[in-house]
């Protein structure tokens, strides 16, 4: 997953914690989870928010 969101933020120049913050979380925990591969399969809720603070459809995640 973090395969596809990296290219988004690097193009957009959004840190994670700046997504985090994008989000609404009160840190940076899910974010960094998914991104370590600590998370291997996302909520549908993380994946819908996280969709949302980018402002990018949910097939982007596909």
């Amino acid at each position: 997953m973090w395969e596809k969101i990296e290219p988004i933020l690097k193009e957009r120049d959004i840190a994670p914690h700046k997504l985090s913050v994008m989000m609404g979380n009160e840190n940076d925990s899910s974010i960094y989870a998914l991104k370590n591969g600590r998370i291997k399969k996302p909520s549908f809720d993380l994946i819908l928010r996280i969709a949302n603070a980018l402002d990018v459809s949910l097939d982007t995640f596909r």
